[in-house]
Protein backbone atom coordinates (compact mmCIF):
# COMPACT_ATOMS: atom_id res chain seq x y z
CA UNK A 1 0.00 0.00 0.00
CA UNK A 2 1.47 3.33 -1.02
CA UNK A 3 1.51 6.39 1.18
CA UNK A 4 -1.33 8.05 -0.70
CA UNK A 5 -3.53 4.92 -0.44
CA UNK A 6 -3.40 4.70 3.35
CA UNK A 7 -6.58 5.70 5.19
CA UNK A 8 -6.56 9.23 6.58
CA UNK A 9 -6.18 8.10 10.19
CA UNK A 10 -3.17 5.86 9.51
CA UNK A 11 0.08 6.57 11.33
CA UNK A 12 1.31 8.85 8.52
CA UNK A 13 -1.80 11.06 8.73
CA UNK A 14 -1.86 13.15 11.92
CA UNK A 15 -5.08 12.76 13.90
CA UNK A 16 -6.28 16.41 13.67
CA UNK A 17 -6.02 16.28 9.88
CA UNK A 18 -7.66 12.85 9.73
CA UNK A 19 -10.58 14.02 11.90
CA UNK A 20 -11.07 17.13 9.74
CA UNK A 21 -11.12 15.03 6.60
CA UNK A 22 -13.63 12.55 8.01
CA UNK A 23 -15.89 15.46 8.98
CA UNK A 24 -15.64 16.94 5.50
CA UNK A 25 -16.35 13.64 3.75
CA UNK A 26 -19.37 13.09 6.01
CA UNK A 27 -20.58 16.57 5.03
CA UNK A 28 -20.20 15.79 1.33
CA UNK A 29 -21.96 12.45 1.59
CA UNK A 30 -24.76 13.27 4.02
CA UNK A 31 -25.52 16.97 3.73
CA UNK A 32 -24.60 17.59 0.12
CA UNK A 33 -25.57 14.13 -1.08
CA UNK A 34 -22.74 13.66 -3.55
CA UNK A 35 -22.91 10.60 -5.77
CA UNK A 36 -20.85 7.62 -4.67
CA UNK A 37 -18.38 7.94 -7.54
CA UNK A 38 -17.87 11.65 -6.91
CA UNK A 39 -17.39 11.07 -3.19
CA UNK A 40 -14.87 8.32 -3.95
CA UNK A 41 -12.87 10.75 -6.12
CA UNK A 42 -12.83 13.35 -3.34
CA UNK A 43 -11.74 10.73 -0.81
CA UNK A 44 -8.92 9.47 -3.02
CA UNK A 45 -7.65 12.98 -3.87
CA UNK A 46 -7.77 14.20 -0.28
CA UNK A 47 -6.11 11.09 1.12
CA UNK A 48 -3.23 11.79 -1.23
CA UNK A 49 -3.19 15.39 0.02
CA UNK A 50 -3.09 14.31 3.67
CA UNK A 51 -0.32 11.82 2.95
CA UNK A 52 1.68 14.58 1.25
CA UNK A 53 1.12 16.95 4.19
CA UNK A 54 2.31 14.26 6.58
CA UNK A 55 5.45 13.78 4.50
CA UNK A 56 6.10 17.54 4.84
CA UNK A 57 5.77 17.35 8.61
CA UNK A 58 2.43 19.23 8.68
CA UNK A 59 0.26 18.03 11.57
CA UNK A 60 -2.50 20.66 11.88
CA UNK A 61 -4.63 22.63 9.43
CA UNK A 62 -3.32 25.86 10.95
CA UNK A 63 0.19 24.78 9.89
CA UNK A 64 -0.77 24.74 6.20
CA UNK A 65 0.34 27.81 4.22
CA UNK A 66 -0.38 28.91 0.68
CA UNK A 67 3.05 27.75 -0.47
CA UNK A 68 2.24 24.35 1.08
CA UNK A 69 -0.79 23.97 -1.18
CA UNK A 70 1.18 25.28 -4.14
CA UNK A 71 3.89 22.73 -3.38
CA UNK A 72 1.29 19.96 -3.47
CA UNK A 73 0.09 21.19 -6.87
CA UNK A 74 3.66 21.12 -8.15
CA UNK A 75 4.08 17.59 -6.79
CA UNK A 76 0.95 16.51 -8.65
CA UNK A 77 2.30 17.85 -11.94
CA UNK A 78 5.79 16.39 -11.43
CA UNK A 79 4.78 12.96 -10.12
CA UNK A 80 6.82 10.66 -7.89
CA UNK A 81 7.92 7.01 -7.86
CA UNK A 82 4.41 5.92 -6.85
CA UNK A 83 2.39 8.35 -8.98
CA UNK A 84 2.75 9.41 -12.61
CA UNK A 85 2.60 13.16 -13.33
CA UNK A 86 -0.94 14.45 -13.61
CA UNK A 87 -2.14 16.47 -16.55
CA UNK A 88 -3.63 19.91 -16.05
CA UNK A 89 -7.21 18.59 -15.93
CA UNK A 90 -6.57 15.88 -13.34
CA UNK A 91 -4.41 18.19 -11.21
CA UNK A 92 -7.11 20.87 -11.37
CA UNK A 93 -9.71 18.38 -10.12
CA UNK A 94 -7.51 17.50 -7.14
CA UNK A 95 -6.83 21.14 -6.31
CA UNK A 96 -10.57 21.85 -6.41
CA UNK A 97 -11.07 19.09 -3.82
CA UNK A 98 -8.31 20.57 -1.63
CA UNK A 99 -9.80 24.06 -1.83
CA UNK A 100 -13.22 22.72 -0.91
CA UNK A 101 -11.72 20.96 2.10
CA UNK A 102 -10.01 24.12 3.36
CA UNK A 103 -13.08 26.32 2.77
CA UNK A 104 -15.17 23.87 4.77
CA UNK A 105 -12.61 23.79 7.59
CA UNK A 106 -12.61 27.58 7.81
CA UNK A 107 -16.40 27.77 7.76
CA UNK A 108 -16.70 25.15 10.53
CA UNK A 109 -14.10 26.84 12.72
CA UNK A 110 -11.58 24.02 12.35
CA UNK A 111 -8.90 26.50 11.26
CA UNK A 112 -8.40 30.24 11.34
CA UNK A 113 -7.38 30.74 7.70
CA UNK A 114 -7.92 29.27 4.23
CA UNK A 115 -4.43 28.81 2.76
CA UNK A 116 -5.82 27.55 -0.53
CA UNK A 117 -7.83 30.67 -1.39
CA UNK A 118 -5.08 32.14 -3.57
CA UNK A 119 -4.14 28.88 -5.32
CA UNK A 120 -5.65 28.57 -8.78
CA UNK A 121 -6.05 25.20 -10.51
CA UNK A 122 -3.89 24.87 -13.63
CA UNK A 123 -5.69 25.82 -16.82
CA UNK A 124 -6.15 22.89 -19.19
CA UNK A 125 -4.35 23.19 -22.49
CA UNK A 126 -6.47 24.71 -25.21
CA UNK A 127 -7.70 22.16 -27.69
CA UNK A 128 -7.28 23.64 -31.11
CA UNK A 129 -10.27 23.17 -33.39
CA UNK A 130 -9.77 20.73 -36.22
CA UNK A 131 -10.29 22.32 -39.61
CA UNK A 132 -10.26 20.48 -42.91
CA UNK A 133 -8.26 21.62 -45.92
CA UNK A 134 -10.43 23.30 -48.54
CA UNK A 135 -9.87 20.42 -50.96
CA UNK A 136 -11.30 17.94 -48.43
CA UNK A 137 -14.32 20.16 -47.79
CA UNK A 138 -15.04 20.36 -51.51
CA UNK A 139 -14.76 16.58 -51.87
CA UNK A 140 -17.21 16.06 -49.01
CA UNK A 141 -19.70 18.50 -50.51
CA UNK A 142 -19.51 16.82 -53.90
CA UNK A 143 -19.93 13.38 -52.37
CA UNK A 144 -23.00 14.46 -50.40
CA UNK A 145 -24.99 15.42 -53.51
CA UNK A 146 -23.63 12.87 -55.97
CA UNK A 147 -26.69 10.58 -56.51
CA UNK A 148 -29.00 13.51 -57.28
CA UNK A 149 -31.94 12.11 -55.30
CA UNK A 150 -34.16 14.20 -53.03
CA UNK A 151 -32.13 13.09 -50.01
CA UNK A 152 -28.87 13.81 -51.81
CA UNK A 153 -30.07 17.32 -52.71
CA UNK A 154 -30.96 17.82 -49.04
CA UNK A 155 -27.60 16.55 -47.86
CA UNK A 156 -25.69 18.80 -50.26
CA UNK A 157 -27.78 21.81 -49.23
CA UNK A 158 -27.28 21.03 -45.54
CA UNK A 159 -23.50 20.70 -45.76
CA UNK A 160 -23.12 23.69 -48.10
CA UNK A 161 -25.12 25.78 -45.63
CA UNK A 162 -23.05 24.56 -42.67
CA UNK A 163 -19.77 25.40 -44.36
CA UNK A 164 -21.08 28.55 -46.06
CA UNK A 165 -22.47 30.14 -42.90
CA UNK A 166 -20.53 28.55 -40.01
CA UNK A 167 -23.82 27.46 -38.44
CA UNK A 168 -23.89 24.90 -35.68
CA UNK A 169 -25.64 21.70 -36.69
CA UNK A 170 -28.33 22.40 -34.09
CA UNK A 171 -28.91 25.80 -35.68
CA UNK A 172 -29.12 24.33 -39.16
CA UNK A 173 -31.63 21.59 -38.32
CA UNK A 174 -33.66 24.17 -36.39
CA UNK A 175 -34.15 26.30 -39.49
CA UNK A 176 -37.57 26.83 -41.01
CA UNK A 177 -38.06 27.70 -44.65
CA UNK A 178 -39.13 31.21 -43.62
CA UNK A 179 -35.75 31.79 -41.97
CA UNK A 180 -34.15 31.95 -45.41
CA UNK A 181 -34.01 35.05 -47.57
CA UNK A 182 -32.34 33.77 -50.71
CA UNK A 183 -33.10 36.89 -52.75
CA UNK A 184 -32.09 39.38 -50.08
CA UNK A 185 -32.60 43.11 -50.42
CA UNK A 186 -30.82 43.07 -53.80
CA UNK A 187 -32.80 41.80 -56.80
CA UNK A 188 -29.81 39.80 -58.10
CA UNK A 189 -29.73 37.72 -54.94
CA UNK A 190 -26.17 38.65 -54.00
CA UNK A 191 -27.21 39.51 -50.47
CA UNK A 192 -28.91 36.22 -49.59
CA UNK A 193 -29.03 35.65 -45.83
CA UNK A 194 -30.29 33.27 -43.18
CA UNK A 195 -31.57 33.86 -39.66
CA UNK A 196 -29.76 31.59 -37.20
CA UNK A 197 -30.86 31.04 -33.61
CA UNK A 198 -27.88 30.34 -31.42
CA UNK A 199 -27.24 29.58 -27.77
CA UNK A 200 -29.53 31.30 -25.32
CA UNK A 201 -32.00 32.11 -28.10
CA UNK A 202 -29.71 34.79 -29.56
CA UNK A 203 -30.44 35.48 -33.20
CA UNK A 204 -28.06 36.59 -35.93
CA UNK A 205 -28.32 37.24 -39.66
CA UNK A 206 -25.56 35.56 -41.65
CA UNK A 207 -24.83 35.98 -45.37
CA UNK A 208 -25.37 32.96 -47.61
CA UNK A 209 -22.75 32.52 -50.33
CA UNK A 210 -23.53 31.67 -53.93
CA UNK A 211 -22.65 27.95 -53.66
CA UNK A 212 -24.80 27.44 -50.56
CA UNK A 213 -27.63 29.48 -52.11
CA UNK A 214 -27.57 27.39 -55.31
CA UNK A 215 -27.58 24.13 -53.34
CA UNK A 216 -30.46 25.23 -51.11
CA UNK A 217 -32.46 26.46 -54.10
CA UNK A 218 -31.95 23.13 -55.88
CA UNK A 219 -33.15 21.28 -52.79
CA UNK A 220 -36.20 23.53 -52.37
CA UNK A 221 -37.19 23.16 -56.03
CA UNK A 222 -36.45 19.48 -56.65
CA UNK A 223 -36.02 17.77 -53.30
CA UNK A 224 -37.99 19.13 -50.39
CA UNK A 225 -41.39 18.74 -52.03
CA UNK A 226 -40.83 15.01 -52.51
CA UNK A 227 -39.91 14.62 -48.83
CA UNK A 228 -42.73 16.86 -47.61
CA UNK A 229 -45.41 14.94 -49.53
CA UNK A 230 -45.49 12.29 -46.82
CA UNK A 231 -46.44 14.84 -44.15
CA UNK A 232 -47.88 18.24 -44.88
CA UNK A 233 -47.51 21.48 -42.95
CA UNK A 234 -44.00 20.95 -41.53
CA UNK A 235 -42.15 24.30 -41.61
CA UNK A 236 -38.67 22.81 -41.20
CA UNK A 237 -36.18 23.51 -43.97
CA UNK A 238 -34.39 20.17 -43.74
CA UNK A 239 -36.71 17.16 -43.69
CA UNK A 240 -36.07 13.50 -43.06
CA UNK A 241 -37.29 10.67 -45.27
CA UNK A 242 -40.61 10.60 -43.38
CA UNK A 243 -41.28 14.29 -43.90
CA UNK A 244 -40.43 15.39 -40.34
CA UNK A 245 -37.70 17.72 -39.19
CA UNK A 246 -34.19 16.32 -39.64
CA UNK A 247 -32.59 15.54 -36.27
CA UNK A 248 -29.18 16.69 -35.13
CA UNK A 249 -27.94 13.10 -34.98
CA UNK A 250 -29.12 12.40 -38.53
CA UNK A 251 -27.40 15.56 -39.75
CA UNK A 252 -24.17 14.36 -38.13
CA UNK A 253 -24.59 11.03 -39.95
CA UNK A 254 -25.00 12.89 -43.25
CA UNK A 255 -21.61 14.54 -42.73
CA UNK A 256 -19.83 11.36 -41.64
CA UNK A 257 -21.15 9.31 -44.55
CA UNK A 258 -20.29 12.04 -47.06
CA UNK A 259 -16.74 12.13 -45.69
CA UNK A 260 -16.48 8.35 -46.02
CA UNK A 261 -17.70 8.42 -49.62
CA UNK A 262 -15.27 11.24 -50.38
CA UNK A 263 -12.37 9.22 -49.01
CA UNK A 264 -11.53 11.85 -46.39
CA UNK A 265 -9.65 10.03 -43.65
CA UNK A 266 -9.62 12.90 -41.14
CA UNK A 267 -12.04 12.62 -38.24
CA UNK A 268 -15.16 14.68 -38.79
CA UNK A 269 -17.66 15.83 -36.18
CA UNK A 270 -20.70 18.11 -35.95
CA UNK A 271 -18.39 21.11 -35.63
CA UNK A 272 -15.93 20.22 -38.39
CA UNK A 273 -17.44 22.42 -41.08
CA UNK A 274 -17.96 25.26 -38.58
CA UNK A 275 -14.29 25.09 -37.60
CA UNK A 276 -13.27 24.99 -41.24
CA UNK A 277 -15.49 27.99 -42.01
CA UNK A 278 -13.79 30.09 -39.32
CA UNK A 279 -10.25 28.98 -40.11
CA UNK A 280 -10.61 29.51 -43.85
CA UNK A 281 -12.06 32.99 -43.29
CA UNK A 282 -9.12 34.00 -41.11
CA UNK A 283 -6.66 32.44 -43.54
CA UNK A 284 -8.25 34.61 -46.20
CA UNK A 285 -7.69 37.78 -44.20
CA UNK A 286 -11.02 38.23 -42.39
CA UNK A 287 -10.98 40.26 -39.18
CA UNK A 288 -11.40 38.14 -36.06
CA UNK A 289 -14.29 40.33 -34.84
CA UNK A 290 -16.17 39.76 -38.10
CA UNK A 291 -15.70 36.02 -37.65
CA UNK A 292 -16.91 36.40 -34.06
CA UNK A 293 -20.17 37.95 -35.27
CA UNK A 294 -20.64 35.29 -37.95
CA UNK A 295 -20.10 32.47 -35.46
CA UNK A 296 -22.32 34.06 -32.83
CA UNK A 297 -19.66 34.02 -30.11
CA UNK A 298 -20.46 36.24 -27.12
CA UNK A 299 -16.77 37.03 -26.62
CA UNK A 300 -13.98 37.53 -29.12
CA UNK A 301 -11.79 35.47 -26.78
CA UNK A 302 -13.69 32.37 -27.85
CA UNK A 303 -13.02 33.13 -31.50
CA UNK A 304 -9.35 33.85 -30.98
CA UNK A 305 -8.58 30.16 -30.57
CA UNK A 306 -8.82 29.98 -34.36
CA UNK A 307 -6.02 32.52 -34.71
CA UNK A 308 -3.68 29.96 -33.13
CA UNK A 309 -4.47 27.63 -36.00
CA UNK A 310 -3.76 30.27 -38.63
CA UNK A 311 -0.49 31.29 -36.94
CA UNK A 312 0.64 27.67 -37.18
CA UNK A 313 -0.32 27.72 -40.84
CA UNK A 314 1.64 30.92 -41.38
CA UNK A 315 4.72 29.36 -39.80
CA UNK A 316 4.36 26.29 -42.00
CA UNK A 317 4.06 28.37 -45.18
CA UNK A 318 6.99 30.56 -44.15
CA UNK A 319 9.21 27.59 -43.38
CA UNK A 320 8.54 25.97 -46.76
CA UNK A 321 8.38 29.07 -48.96
CA UNK A 322 10.93 31.60 -47.76
CA UNK A 323 14.39 31.08 -49.27
CA UNK A 324 16.17 31.85 -46.00
CA UNK A 325 13.71 30.33 -43.55
CA UNK A 326 15.74 27.19 -42.99
CA UNK A 327 19.43 26.84 -42.35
Amino acid sequence: MTLAEQPPDARDAPRPLARALRTYLDHLGVERGLAANTLSSYRRDLRRYLAWLAAQGVERLDDVREDTVTGFLMALREGDPDHPPLGAGSAARTVVAVRGFHRFALREGLTAVDPSAGVRPPAPAKRLPKALPLADVERILEAAGAPGTALALRDRALLELLYGTGARISEAVGLDVDDLDLDGPDPDGQAAQVLLRGKGGKERLVPVGSFARAAVEAYLVRGRGALASTRGGVPALFLNARGGRLSRQSAWTVLVRAAERAGVSAEVSPHTLRHSFATHLLDGGADVRVVQELLGHASVTTTQVYTLVTVDRLREVYATAHPRALG
